[in-house]
């Protein structure tokens, strides 16, 4: 396994690789690894849990087609555990896991056989845009520090721990991007805004973004706090207009 840089102020960032073929993961370890990333590499589910669990990740690069395993219940897993981005490896023929995929969490995608130079620019891409959303999360304007939390519906967002309780009391948790977005919608309620607007109130736009991001991150929220998330009452579509939150918001100092 490759060792931090002597001498380097950081870590290196650390990337978990998922594929049941050993010849993948052995060129996953020595392409990434020779690249300035630690890789820990490993054939199955069970064994990215039992990792993920007892290390600090920073990038998990997961093979969607495991024998024996459901790859969309790996992406649920990891994506309720923490924001860690998330890279699929699919066939070229699998668009339809692709998009279930993005649409659970993943991040990014390579179809295979893949060139390992395109995975490493997105593997690069995607810890920059991970980077930039805890800095852009840790630099709270100045008329934002006197807030505590946002109430609404039942629902508690704490600004300062980012925990964001559910009515009954559990814990929900929110990616950085889905936290953005939470803030946003709550520092607006009941006014339509535009995706222009989203992205920027969010801090989406300090990552490099697509035309439906905004629409990705809303489905997601979507589904931790809607009852039926194809019949949203707090997160409402107006059709070419944007989204409007639906519901009052309550400012705790």
């Amino acid at each position: 396994m490759p060792v931090d840089v002597p001498g380097s102020p950081l870590p290196l960032p650390h990337v978990l690789a998922v594929d049941d073929d050993p010849a993948i993961r052995e060129l996953l370890q020595e392409y990434l690894g020779a690249n300035e990333l630690r890789v820990t590499a490993v054939e199955s589910g069970a064994r990215m849990m039992a990792v993920f669990d007892s290390q600090a990740i920073d990038l998990v690069v997961l093979d969607l087609r495991l024998p024996g395993e459901d790859g969309m219940q790996l992406v649920r897993r990891l994506r309720e555990r923490a924001a860690v981005p998330i890279v699929l490896l699919t066939g070229k023929a699998e668009e339809a896991d692709r998009v279930m995929g993005l649409e659970l969490g993943a991040d990014d995608y390579v179809t295979k056989p893949f060139s390992p130079r395109e995975l490493l620019a997105r593997i690069r891409a995607q810890l920059r845009r991970s980077a930039l959303a805890a800095q852009a999360a840790a630099e709270v304007p100045a008329r934002e520090e006197r807030r505590r939390a946002f109430r609404f519906a039942g629902w508690e967002l704490n600004l300062r721990t980012r925990r964001l309780l559910a009515p009954d009391g559990t814990q929900t948790e929110l990616s950085n991007h889905e936290f953005n977005l939470l803030v946003a919608f709550c520092g607006a309620p009941q006014r339509v805004l535009s995706r222009d607007q989203l992205l920027g109130l969010s801090r989406l736009n300090g990552a490099e973004v697509y035309d439906r991001t905004v629409d990705v991150q809303v489905l997601r929220l979507r589904r931790k706090l809607e009852a039926d998330p194809f019949h949203p009452a707090l997160i409402v579509t107006e059709r070419g207009a944007g989204y409007r939150f639906d519901t009052p918001v309550e400012t705790l100092v």
